[in-house]
């Protein structure tokens, strides 16, 4: 019998997978007791099948850097130097997914359940002492959460610093005060506000709470999308550029593949006019005309006229593309007027006389000059 992989939700977003090896299967959201380093957990299954399996092939090649390029970004790469995008490259096999060593012990009761609750309600109390702790020690960390397991057998705290911080004392102190074993873990911004979880500028809820991987985000993916650059209107609760930036990107990629660029000379029904903005919600383009006069059609509208002025035949030009600048001056185009009386064949040229072999060259010494052999006594 093949065990089913599956994958385990537990507080803040914190995701593992397991194997489960009784043949009944686990069903989403159902609470079950794991294995772990030290004794057990609860958490609630999150995945099952074969979404469990992908996300467990994708974990293990980001572990190990072996991740594809996003195909939105090099698509909008592509775009921003004015190449062609490049062809995707062939599918490779998916990889093994790796076989996840700890495994689901049972699923959870009723009273199981009910520990669960009473030590997510102990976890305030223990996040205020642990505050106390670090201000009695001076030490320049921020407690974002604490985090008990299930069989009280550890105690995670989690916090944020702008540096490293020495606090081997602090965890001596935690440990005489708990009794239990006591780890501190460093956590970033965006982790942070993916665990406490809240309501966006959106009103809806974080994005970084239901995404599956936090990947980098960079201000060429506001440029894409037209976005203002300042840092206060593109930024999250986190202080860090909005999660939705990401995974919107893709749509204003494709979507922007259907409009022409912007700067770009087209021959409409007007003349020659060039591409001043793009609104891909509203499928429209604003044009400006040699004579500054400004107007906003329709995309289909444009896609028309375009046709209509390029007409038909061989050697037009094919709908939205650029329209070549004119030459600088007429004459100089048509180019010097042909002759009417072709020019008589030259004569051929004499043999020249073979030239003497040149003299080999002599050596030069360091400073460029030539070399004096002194002649002996």
């Amino acid at each position: 019998m093949t065990a089913q992989l599956v994958e385990i939700r537990f507080k803040g977003n914190r995701k593992a997978f397991f194997r489960w090896h009784e043949p009944e299967p686990l069903r989403p959201e159902e609470p079950v007791i794991v294995e772990t380093d030290r004794g057990l957990d609860l958490g609630h299954v999150s995945s099952t099948g074969a979404a469990a399996s992908t996300k467990c092939a994708r974990c293990a090649l980001r572990a190990q850097g072996q991740a594809a390029p996003d195909p939105a970004e090099r698509a909008a790469s592509d775009a921003a130097a004015g190449d062609e995008p490049a062809a995707p490259p062939a599918p490779e096999p998916p990889a093994p997914s790796p076989e996840p060593e700890r495994r689901v012990i049972r699923r959870a009761t009723t009273a199981d359940t009910r520990v669960a609750e009473e030590l997510r309600l102990a976890e305030d109390d223990v996040r205020r002492r642990v505050r106390e702790r670090v201000a009695a020690h001076h030490l320049e960390m921020k407690v974002s959460d604490a985090e008990w397991q299930w069989d009280r057998n550890k105690l995670t705290v989690y916090f944020t610093a702008e540096r490293r911080v020495d606090f081997r004392n602090l965890v001596r102190d935690l440990a005489s005060q708990f009794r239990t074993r006591i780890e501190l873990r460093q956590i970033g911004v965006r982790d942070e506000a993916r665990r406490l979880d809240g309501i966006g500028r959106c009103g809806r809820e974080l994005c970084c709470s239901w995404l599956p991987e936090l990947r980098p985000i960079g201000l060429q993916i506001a440029k894409d999308q037209r976005l203002s650059l300042n840092p206060v209107q593109i930024s999250g609760a986190c202080g860090r550029l909005l999660c939705c930036l990401r995974f919107e990107h893709e749509f204003y990629v494709h979507a922007r593949k259907r409009f022409p660029k912007e700067g770009k000379v087209l021959a409409t029904a007007r003349g020659n006019e060039k591409v001043v903005s793009v609104d891909i919600f509203r499928e429209r383009v604003t044009l400006r005309t040699e004579d500054g006069t400004a107007r906003t059609v329709p995309l289909a509208d444009l896609k028309r006229e375009v046709d209509a002025a390029a007409g038909g035949g061989e050697g037009t030009q094919s709908p939205l593309a650029a329209v070549p600048h004119p030459p600088p001056d007429a004459d100089d185009a048509a180019g010097p007027p042909p002759s009417p009386v072709p020019p008589a064949p030259a004569a051929p040229a004499a043999a020249a006389p073979a030239e003497p072999p040149a003299a080999p060259e002599r050596r030069r010494g360091r400073r460029g000059g030539r070399r004096r052999h002194r002649r002996r006594p």
